[in-house]
């Protein structure tokens, strides 16, 4: 059975490209599509997918708020934080928000990485 992904993120043509990126990897499934974080809360606590990938910056909440929101919502999946500005963000800071790994935008390849090191743990 697929594992199924919830993508967060304002920028419809990253949404895109996360998506086709992730598809193209066997046994990945995007369930789902939020364009900030409180679709992206509402969307993982119907659909409860595998595993959440926000974008930090979005509209209303951003990807660190939407992470504390859905851990503090007993939403156990693991959270990849997708941001440009990857190196800026302290470990400590991200760990404290429930965000299980930072990855950069530009680094499609440490996402999957990320994604399937997640996903079978």
């Amino acid at each position: 059975m697929p594992k199924s992904i919830l993508i967060a993120d304002s920028s419809g043509p990253a949404r895109i490209a996360t998506r086709r990126s992730l598809e193209s990897q066997p046994g990945l499934h995007v369930c789902c599509e939020a364009v900030d974080g409180l679709d992206a809360i509402e969307k993982a606590r119907r659909l409860r997918p595998d595993l959440i990938i926000l974008a930090l910056s979005m509209p209303g909440l951003n990807g660190f708020d939407a992470a504390r929101e859905l851990r503090a919502m007993m939403i156990g999946v693991p959270i990849i934080l997708f941001t440009l500005y990857a190196d800026a963000i302290p470990p400590q800071d991200a760990e404290v928000a429930g965000i299980n790994a930072v990855v950069c935008k530009t680094d499609p390849q440490a996402l999957k990485h990320h994604v399937k090191k997640l996903l079978a743990a």
